[in-house]
């Protein structure tokens, strides 16, 4: 490649940026030159186009917009003031509209949009979007297409049949069978429909209605979030410490009020969710009484040289839990630590939250106990006080130190109370082995170890997809542990589960309950949420006196989903088939490495039907058999709620403020997956779909044939729950879309849901967030210093039980193997400019046209290699080939790669509909994915990537790798 090309494809600013300045020059120096105002030039009149609340859909944080809209097309994207995800503070609902137009143009409050906020719009009309619902031509992956009628469609994949010359394939009807068995002699994998298999995107504010309406009620078992490729770790790790494998619930800073912040394997203003907000929270406190550090690999936007408030600590891919061990040795060693807190064993007067330090573990297998288990005597959880022994629930404060027998039933039962075993793990190893593991400096190190000294519960931490290796679900689990030394949970100024949101799904509406509603059971094809000890595969070894260990393959019975697994598992039929697959803006190709899943899919044999809801051709649809095409930003409904980062009740409101190019269904409703769904469900005769599907609080009927049935009702139950105390203006409602609707569905209702509307959602005053020492909303379970569900479960390849509690391990293969130890390190980190979900905006690309591999010019030189040489990076017989960048601001043994960019879907690649071909844009196809290197795992069957050996989310981070020069561009 030329220097001249090589410029051309990175982007650079400078040459964009002097183009365009010597084009303005020249058009001031020409007074003859005609502007279309003559004040606003050629810019765009404020005057024209209306402006509507949304939110919007460039990133998972999903923040509240205002989208200026003028003939059916987005001019402008300004933050919403109301929302708590935009602004800080936010506007009361009280607040007029009028008025809110007044404040932020007056500069009294302000409201933002980030850069994917500003243009990820431009994706409504790119040329890759499919509009018309499409039909492979040929074999899978070809990327050769026929448009098809709604109804043929409809009726193809209900019936089934011969449908692409390749044998017969089941449709939806005969899937949806809850008679008979999917395997007789396996009866707990459940009922046939469990064939059907869905995977979906993140919660975009869509989920309640695929879950609820159409999962439910076909009843299949296998439904699939995105998680395992995102943060699932550090989610299962949170799942851990607060004791919930069930409901998963999240831990998020109290950013206005904690005084040191260590954002953990996360950078916010760079990643994170959410992302725009945690970076305003930060950028406000940084005069106001806050320091922070930032422990990720590489330099960030989340610190910088020119703030005294900020630091950043470099640390090794993968050396995360090593430091999270190194600095809770130090914190029980040096008794830094809150003695008070842990020992409280339950809720009271003086206390917001409590831990299990005190519960008493049992330390060997005993004829009516086992070991890892808590000691219970009927039933009730053992401590030990000042009088002996006592149930935890009847106990005020307990001793968390006890290591000794307890004699029960004439049997000496040898106990550690949970404070005690994390103690002797965290001591296992030393602190200079410890520290030499993470890579962080000693100088690094005793400076995080005197702020938490210093700051003690007022220590608030964030994490997220940092922790995405294979030991990340340890990793999470260390790290909150101090929070649980510390015991600020529910405290100000520490860690929140979140303000909670305003139910959408019952009150004035029960949209989550229908005559003819299915309970799913079974046992998930992804081998998630049961364990293997429940599988007629173990009980059948037993009974024949054979060793039950190993599986075939590893069951992950902690975890809530694995959409990777549920493919690869389904392909490889294990634990068993399925008939249908079915995503919805599920990219699972992209996400964890494309020739991987395109081995599991591109053979029809293996899933005989696939199914895409989708609006464009992305990495995994390409393998689909039809194609659905989605509704796109503003032409979407939803509500949406925020993570934990809020700590009041919110909810954001999504509805069309724009008509949907797309083909349309035959009562009109332009065709995206909620139409698709219903369309799908009343041809099925499913129940909660067609006549009657709908209930009101005093049991009286209405039909739900299309999204809006659904979605305006939902905005009421939004809008009434938590009491109404809002003035109406009629004048802020009287232009919003979807009057007459709601009027017909509530006379009574229908303004507070379009005054709510008008304003993006409801959202609670930010004073709601605390009360006088506390965070207003608190979790009440206990926090896990010892997690017995883990402690009593087995890997199911080796039949030895999972460590209780954090402790030292390597990054591994799922036999047990360590990875690697190659010195570089490859990770991946989160783009401020891109996500997944933008692909295919090519107006971001005017900011940041590629991505880089990314070394500390120190190693880059000591390997012979300078900036702009074309590189590849190496691990097994994976490669990537890209441009190097140099840079300081990265730790030693890294290799960086930014996510979101060398796409292959989404326009990347030539696709044909009808004969005609949509030509790729190159430009979507820059620079390069550590997706593609991520190393295989045979252990975890054929295709399959590293995981986390606990949880099996998708390891990305952390792994060894060796580079290699091609050629030199500077």
């Amino acid at each position: 490649m030329s220097r001249r090309k090589f410029l051309i494809a990175s982007g650079i600013t400078g040459i964009a940026g002097a183009y365009f300045y010597n084009e303005t020059i020249q058009k001031i120096i020409k007074p003859q030159t005609k502007t279309n105002d003559s004040i606003y030039a050629n810019s765009l009149n404020p005057k024209i186009g209306k402006y509507y609340s949304s939110v919007c859909n460039g990133c998972v944080t999903h923040c509240g917009v205002r989208v200026k809209i003028l003939d059916n097309k987005v001019l402008k994207v300004i933050g919403n003031p109301y929302s708590l995800l935009s602004s800080d503070p936010w506007l009361n609902m009280n607040t007029s509209i009028k008025d809110s137009y007044l404040l932020t143009n007056q500069g009294k409050i302000h409201s933002s949009v980030c850069a994917r906020g500003n243009l990820v719009f431009d994706k409504l009309n790119d040329k890759a979007r499919v509009t018309k619902i499409l039909k492979r031509v040929g074999k899978r992956g070809e990327n050769k297409w026929q448009s098809i009628e709604p109804d043929k469609f409809l009726d193809e994949i209900v019936n089934g049949g011969d449908l692409f010359n390749e044998g017969y394939v089941k449709g939806f009807k005969e899937v949806y069978n809850h008679t008979d068995l999917i395997d007789e002699n396996a009866p707990e994998f459940g009922k046939k429909a469990n064939g059907l298999c869905i995977i979906a995107t993140g919660d975009e504010g869509r989920k309640n209605f695929f879950q609820e309406r159409f999962q439910k009620s076909f009843g299949t078992i296998n439904f699939h979030g995105h998680t395992a490729t995102c943060g699932l770790s550090m989610r299962a790790g949170m799942a851990a410490f607060l004791n919930d494998f069930d409901k998963y619930p999240h831990l998020k800073p109290d950013f206005d009020n904690c005084e040191f912040l260590i954002n953990f394997a996360s950078a916010p203003a760079q990643a994170g969710n959410p992302f725009k907000r945690q970076g305003l929270k930060i950028a406000n406190r940084k005069s106001n009484n806050l320091e922070y550090a930032t422990i990720t690999p590489i330099l960030t936007n989340s610190t910088s040289s020119a703030s005294s408030v900020g630091k950043w600590i470099a640390i090794k891919p993968g050396g995360d839990l090593f430091l999270a061990l190194a600095l809770l040795q130090d914190v029980i060693n040096q008794k830094i630590y809150d003695e008070e807190y842990l020992s409280y064993t339950n809720l009271n007067e003086n206390n917001v939250s409590f831990s299990n330090a005190a519960y008493l573990v049992v330390e060997d297998d005993y004829k009516n106990y086992k070991k890892g288990e808590f000691l219970r005597i009927n039933n009730e959880i053992m401590v030990i006080n000042e009088q002996g022994l006592i149930s935890a629930k009847d106990c005020k404060k307990a001793n968390i130190y006890y290591d000794g027998i307890i004699t029960l039933d004439d049997e000496a039962i040898k106990v550690k109370t949970s404070f005690i075993k994390l103690k002797e793990s965290v001591n296992s190893n030393s602190l200079d082995d410890l520290l030499q593991n993470s890579g962080v400096s000693k100088k690094d190190y005793e400076y995080l170890l005197e702020k938490i000294k210093k700051y003690k519960n007022k220590v608030a931490f964030d994490l997220h997809g940092g922790t995405m290796q294979t030991n990340g679900f340890y990793t999470a689990y260390a790290i909150l542990e101090l929070v649980g030394l510390l015991g600020n949970l529910n405290k100000i100024g520490g860690m929140s589960a979140g303000g909670g949101k305003y139910n959408d799904l019952s009150g004035e509406f029960e949209l989550a309950k229908y005559k003819g509603k299915i309970k799913p059971s079974g046992i998930r094809v992804d081998k998630t949420k049961k364990p293997y000890e429940a599988t007629s595969e173990y009980k059948n070894k037993i009974k024949n006196n054979e060793n039950p260990y190993p599986s075939k393959l590893p069951w992950y019975p902690l975890t809530n989903a694995i959409c990777t697994d549920a493919i690869t598992n389904a392909a490889l039929k294990y634990p068993y088939g399925i008939d249908i697959l079915l995503s919805w803006n599920a990219n699972i190709a992209y996400a964890s490495n494309m020739n991987n899943v395109k081995n599991s899919l591109k053979d029809s044999s293996k899933i005989p039907l696939f199914i895409a809801i989708d609006p464009f051709i992305n990495e995994t649809s390409m393998f689909a058999d039809y194609i659905v095409p989605d509704s796109v930003m503003y032409e979407t409904w939803g509500v949406v709620n925020p993570w934990g980062g809020a700590l009041s009740k919110a909810s954001h409101f999504r509805f069309p403020i724009l008509n949907s190019p797309n083909v349309k269904f035959s009562n009109n409703e332009s065709v995206c997956m909620d139409s698709f769904i219903i369309e799908l469900g009343k041809k099925l005769g499913l129940a909660g779909f067609g006549k009657n599907a709908i209930s009101d609080s005093e049991g009286n009927l209405f039909d739900l044939d299309k999204p809006s049935d659904y979605y305006l009702r939902s905005f009421i139950n939004v809008a009434l729950d938590g009491g109404f105390d809002y003035e109406i203006n009629e004048d802020e409602i009287k232009d919003l879309p979807f009057i007459q609707e709601l009027k017909e569905i509530s006379p009574k209702h229908y303004k507070k849901a379009l005054f709510c509307m008008a304003r993006g959602g409801k959202f609670e005053s930010k004073n709601k967030a605390y009360n006088k020492n506390s965070l207003a909303k608190t979790y009440k379970k206990e926090v896990a210093i010892y997690n017995e569900d883990l402690a009593l479960t087995k890997d199911s390849l080796t039949g030895k039980n999972y460590s209780g509690v954090p402790y030292f391990v390597k990054q591994r293969f799922k036999n047990n193997t360590t990875l690697d130890e190659l010195n570089l390190k490859a990770f991946s980190y989160k783009s401020n400019i891109y996500s997944s979900l933008v692909a295919a905006s090519s107006k971001l690309t005017h900011l940041r046209y590629s991505n880089y591999i990314e070394l500390h010019e120190d190693t880059a030189a000591k390997l012979g290699l300078k900036d702009k040489d074309l590189i590849k990076v190496i691990r097994d017989d994976k490669k990537i080939i890209g441009i190097l960048k140099t840079r300081k601001g990265i730790h030693k043994e890294a290799v960086g790669i930014e996510h979101s960019r060398a796409r292959r879907g989404e326009g990347a690649s030539d696709f044909y509909i009808d004969g005609k071909l949509i030509a790729k844009n190159i430009s979507k196809r820059t620079g390069v994915s550590i997706s593609n290197i991520i190393p295989d795992d045979t252990i975890r069957g054929e295709n399959a990537l590293i995981s986390d050996f606990v949880v099996g989310s998708v390891a990305r981070q952390g792994f060894g790798v060796i580079i290699a020069k091609i050629s030199s561009l500077g």
